[in-house]
């Protein structure tokens, strides 16, 4: 029961203030009403809500604000009829402003006494709110639309899980794909969904507490059905949260791609029959092929050996010798090849330094690629020399750069790198223990699975697309290892890049003893963008005792001037796009002053020299330029 009470001169007081704090309020309707309903008094709020001035409402009865609807239900005198009883009324609903136009409204109407505990009136509140319903009823709508949108879709399992697993709600889908209806399922554990070793497993779990840390889980899996079949799952959990952070439960859709799997496990089953049938067809062909020559090898010999002891005097004698000769040749020739393809072929071991090799093979190496992938050289000093036989090195590295390109369809970084390793038993399989000079060509390319690195040494095992590799790279470079006492090893993973590393036994000759004997040779570098031109250049270079390094850009160049100290002389075009012979010459003359530099161009030396007047400071050749020319230059101070 609201009373006022109040002595005659705080009461003045207390009426003033209360007059103004109710007038001054815009935001909400706050009027007086006799016991009758009649409007007493009229504020700001109520004349912006409602429309109506003081003037114009006050002695009327508030009924005049509700819907024609609710005047003729009684609903106006109910309401003080309710105020009066219990002391207040409250509810929301349709009011009516002066204009006609309706808003929403929350209305609260108390009943108000004097201190000797008589009925004088009611105080009503309204509140307009209309914007709140209209939101409400948006929402209400969108959710009702998105209801039947899942509740429509028959392809997906789509149902959410209260934070500990329970089902909360179940779709048509879920129905159709898993055979439980709504009543069976809701409020039993989704685990009931999951095979029983996935289940011992702890597999339920875990899938929702990925879904809590990481926000989402994502798998296939078989999963049953109510009748106990199975059917392969594609699973996406996703947490929901609310406002605050806080897990109130997970969304959980499956798809069954049964029909999916097994129409790949066929098409797998297909491409290895046909895969055998193509490699068989292969052998077929091979082992045809190499009796047939045989044969006819054997048949020029066979004759010849039949006509030489009755015609030995015979001049044309010497043309059936001659020509067994040739069968003979060619006989062994064939029979390398084979033995190359079985890893039995005669090696012609030398001792070498890795690093040389690689340096010398480099641009080889740089052109196997392409454009988008980029090169690396990471070579460790004081490398150990090694027994090994070169062509056969430059074809195994070879052999792993065009896989690593392979490998990087859309780009990347290929490197290549050395390194002196002490081998303890068991270190690497298939690698006994020792001293070893490790090569390791690395990539950022696709990776390999598991299975593929199983497999990746097997001949005419292949990734590749059908014609776009044999599968029998990677078994000579094995091959190749083990003939040479080493061995070989692969680490990968899906997305990461693959790395091969060749282990080579180091030999017992010091490393510094053999760095001192090859340096006792001339070295020099060759750059020019031409590939026939620095092939040319180098050739002459060689045929007056120089051992040659070639590079088709400066960049290549710096890169093999900071490996290789040993070299002595630099032999570079002028005119080569990016850094030019002159800059190039610039920074070695700084990083290498004892280096000999030559410079050659087909432009005359003043029109460079109005390019750059340093070219003055090094040592000029105009194109086309003679051995002899060559020779004088190098011998100048």
């Amino acid at each position: 029961m609201n009373q006022l009470s109040a002595s005659p001169s705080q009461k003045m007081t207390a009426e003033r203030r209360f007059e103004l704090l109710v007038s001054g309020i815009s935001d909400y309707a706050i009027y007086m009403l006799d016991p009758g309903g009649i409007v007493t008094s009229w504020n700001a709020g109520a004349e912006r809500f409602k429309g109506y001035r003081a003037d114009e409402i006050i002695g009327h009865h508030f009924s005049r604000f509700y819907t024609r609807e609710d005047q003729e239900s009684g609903l106006p005198q109910r309401a003080l009829d309710i105020a009066l009883e219990h002391g207040k009324f409250e509810a929301e609903g349709w009011r009516v402003r002066k204009d006609g136009t309706t808003f929403w409204t929350s209305v609260v109407i108390d009943a108000i006494f004097d201190t000797e505990g008589e009925h004088i009136g009611f105080a009503k509140v309204t509140r307009d709110i209309t914007e709140r319903k209209r939101a409400q009823e948006a929402l209400h709508e969108s959710e009702q639309r998105f209801r039947m949108l899942v509740q429509g879709v028959t392809d997906y399992a789509i149902y959410m899980l209260s934070p500990t697993g329970e089902v909360t709600n179940w779709n048509a889908g879920a129905e159709r794909i898993k055979g439980y209806t709504a009543n069976e399922v809701i409020g039993t554990s989704f685990a009931r969904f999951h095979t029983p070793e996935d289940r011992e497993a702890g597999l339920p779990a875990v899938a929702l507490e990925t879904a809590r840390k990481e926000g989402r889980f994502e798998r296939e899996a078989w999963r049953v059905r109510k009748d106990g079949s199975r059917f392969w799952a594609h699973v996406i959990i996703d947490a929901i949260r609310n406002d605050d952070g806080v897990l109130v439960g997970f969304a959980k859709i499956t798809r069954d791609i049964t029909e999916k799997k097994e129409a790949s496990e066929a098409l797998e089953r297909a491409n290895a029959a046909l895969f055998q049938s193509q490699k068989m067809e292969a052998i077929g062909q091979l082992t045809g092929g190499i009796a047939h020559d045989f044969n006819n090898l054997l048949s020029v010999l066979s004759n010849g050996l039949q006509v030489l002891p009755f015609d030995m005097d015979n001049p044309s004698s010497m043309k059936i010798v001659e020509s067994m000769r040739r069968a003979v040749e060619r006989g062994a020739s064939l029979t390398q090849q084979l033995l190359s393809f079985a890893r039995q072929q005669p090696l012609k071991q030398e001792k070498h330094n890795l690093n040389s090799l690689i340096i010398g093979f480099e641009s080889v190496l740089r052109r196997a690629g392409n454009s988008s992938i980029g090169f690396n050289a990471e070579l460790a000093p004081d490398l150990r020399p090694v027994l090994v036989d070169p062509a056969r090195f430059e074809t195994a590295l070879l052999n792993l750069v065009v896989n690593a390109r392979d490998a990087m369809p859309v780009g990347g970084t290929i490197t290549i790198g050395t390194m002196n390793v002490d081998m303890a038993e068991g270190q690497v399989t298939g690698v006994a223990a020792g001293r070893y000079v490790k090569v390791a060509v690395a990539d950022t390319g696709s990776g390999m699975t598991k299975e593929v690195i199983s497999r990746a040494f097997e001949p005419f095992f292949t990734t590749k697309e059908v014609g776009k590799g044999t599968g029998l790279g990677l078994s000579q470079v094995y091959g190749f290892m083990k003939q040479s006492g080493g061995g070989i090893a692969v680490s990968s993973s899906l997305g990461a890049g693959t790395t091969i590393d060749l282990y080579l036994p180091a030999i017992d000759a010091s490393a510094d003893d053999y760095e001192n004997a090859e340096s006792s040779v001339d070295k020099v570098l060759v750059v020019d963008d031409e590939q026939d031109v620095m092939d040319l250049a180098a050739a002459l270079f060689r045929s007056i005792g120089y051992e040659v390094y070639t590079a088709n850009n400066a960049k290549a160049a710096l890169e093999i001037l900071h490996r290789s100290k040993d070299i002595s002389v630099l032999f570079s075009d002028v005119m080569m796009p990016g850094m030019n012979g002159i800059e190039l010459a610039e920074h070695v003359r700084d990083l290498r002053p004892d280096i000999k530099i030559l410079l050659a161009s087909g432009y005359p030396l003043p029109a460079l020299k109005t390019q750059n007047k340093a070219i003055d400071d090094f040592v000029f050749l105009n194109k086309p330029y003679r051995l002899s020319d060559l020779a004088k230059k190098l011998r100048a101070p």
